[in-house]
């Protein structure tokens, strides 16, 4: 089924529109899911033509990752003629006269129903700017639908948020609100409810009796690169805790939904949150560590502190690892290790479930040399670059005797099914357009994620680390594997091992 609407971006100009907006609509356009009634106005302060505006949108077709003869195709040049751009200063009423008019212009050109979505692709201090102008100056419409998107960072602390939140929420109410986690619209982290809820060899096993411990691993191979000057004002904790990671850890320990919809996923979601244990300043610091990159055993890359943007003595984290425990019902005490960081060992974002060893051992009298024997049972989701499964379990490996070796079954997304997966910006404008807040942070979501991670930020914040404390191509400071191994536990991913 198409979708009628008017997409307004502001920040038409920049990075985001470029690489992700504007190729995933050409996606939605080629599967038909917009047609011919929509229409795309790109603001910024630039003075571009329109036709200046469409060869950028052909431009970045070209540079998705696409044959560049594609943008000389009618499909791709009717696509961009959907496309005007104003030159538009956010904070000018009178600029929205004009916006306003050109709207109203393309919503009788294209037969869109008064249906409008606001994408706000600007940093978040514009938000409430933006958000009110569009209301007193009447960009609102009345009858059809307005959708207001919105990018991360949400705030820098709870506080912060908050007033970001009221400034938005004067103008549009929660459910015209979708705020962006690009980690909700990846395909795997989807299919986490679908693997708990939809296999009753999965669900009748995920509770407190078999699991041991969870394991959320977001692990870089990259350095800051380019956004060393955003590092520097927000670090791990606020780029990827903060966000990504809660909301993985929300997914993981929810209870079970009555029914998978937009209504009920949330209220299991910020139930999870809430029954996350927040910590004391005191309890933070011994559940939770930092890290910053330095220089590889090579001296070959360098350290963060030598990266260009960056403050010689700066104290902002690369790296971040710490244990969260739920009060969930189901998974009542089970502790959620988590770790990001960047230049580590491998690039890999992953999930290990950690399953209870059995209560006794009958094969521990069995003498064999060549046996391992029991592990614990893992179920590992890969969410990237991988996308699958790996369950390890033990059995009777070999000829002679009986060695208890573990055997791994695997399951992987080919390159042709990955490549039939929608791109998680292509997916979420998509539900946007739908009115689908399913795979959206609602702001109950974000609050309560803010005051867990704001305290680890008090503890830190009130002593200075020793930086930087690991090395490039490690997995992270030694503090890290001690959280784990105080409490007898190992870090199932261990690429270096």
């Amino acid at each position: 089924m198409d979708q009628r609407a008017l997409f307004i971006i502001f920040g038409g100009t920049g990075d985001l529109a470029y690489r992700k907006l504007y190729p995933s609509l050409f996606r939605l356009y080629e599967k038909g899911y917009l047609k011919e009634n929509f229409a795309v106005i790109g603001t910024a302060r630039r003075p571009w033509s329109d036709d200046h505006f469409h060869e950028v949108v052909l431009n970045a077709i070209a540079d998705d990752g696409r044959d560049v003869e594609r943008t000389n195709t009618e499909l791709a040049r009717k696509f961009a003629s959907h496309f005007y751009y104003q030159s538009h200063n956010v904070d000018d009423a009178e600029h929205y006269v004009n916006l306003k008019n050109l709207a109203d212009k393309l919503d009788a050109k294209y037969e869109l129903n008064g249906n409008r979505v606001y994408y706000l692709a600007m940093a978040p201090r514009f938000f409430g700017t933006i958000s009110s102008h569009l209301k007193d100056q009447n960009l609102l419409t009345e009858n059809g639908f307005n959708r207001l998107i919105i990018e991360k960072p949400f705030g820098r602390d709870y506080k912060t948020a908050k007033e970001l939140n009221d400034s938005v929420s004067g103008s549009f109410a929660e459910d015209q609100i979708f705020r962006i986690d690009h980690y909700l619209g990846k395909e795997p982290i989807q299919s986490i409810a679908a693997l708990r809820f939809g296999n009753q060899i999965i669900s009748s096993l995920w509770n407190k009796e078999h699991i041991d411990n969870i394991q959320v691993t977001l692990a870089e191979s990259l350095g800051v690169e380019e956004r060393a000057g955003y590092y520097e004002t927000a670090g791990a904790l606020r780029d990827m805790v903060q966000n990504h990671i809660m909301q993985i850890v929300s997914l993981l320990t929810m209870e079970k939904p009555d029914v998978y919809d937009a209504s009920h996923l949330r209220d299991k979601k910020v139930e999870a949150l809430n029954n996350i244990q927040l910590y004391s300043v005191d309890e933070a610091k011994k559940n939770f560590v930092r890290g910053q990159y330095g220089e590889d055993a090579n001296q070959t890359q360098a350290s963060y502190r030598d990266e260009e943007g960056t403050d010689e003595h700066s104290q902002i984290d690369t790296f971040v690892a710490g244990k969260l425990i739920s009060h969930n019902p189901t998974l009542e005490g089970v502790p959620v290790y988590v770790r990001t960081g960047k230049r580590l060992a491998k690039k890999t974002t992953q999930i290990n479930v950690v399953f209870k060893n059995v209560d006794t051992d009958i094969f521990h009298n069995v003498e064999d040399n060549d046996a391992i024997g029991l592990q614990d049972n893992v179920l590992t989701i890969y969410i990237e670059p991988e996308m699958g499964y790996t369950l390890k379990l033990n059995t009777k490996y070999g000829n002679q005797g009986y060695n208890i070796n573990p055997v791994h079954l695997r399951y992987r997304k080919t390159p042709e099914e990955k490549a039939k997966i929608p791109d998680a910006y292509e997916r979420l404008i998509h539900d946007a357009l739908r009115g689908d807040k399913t795979n959206f942070a609602h702001w109950h979501e974000v609050s309560r994620a803010w005051k867990l991670v704001d305290v680890i930020r008090e503890a830190w914040d009130s002593e200075d680390a020793n930086f930087p404390n690991y090395e490039s191509g490690s997995m992270g400071p030694k503090d890290a594997d001690e959280l784990l191994t105080n409490d007898g536990r190992n870090w199932v991913f261990n690429p270096l091992k």
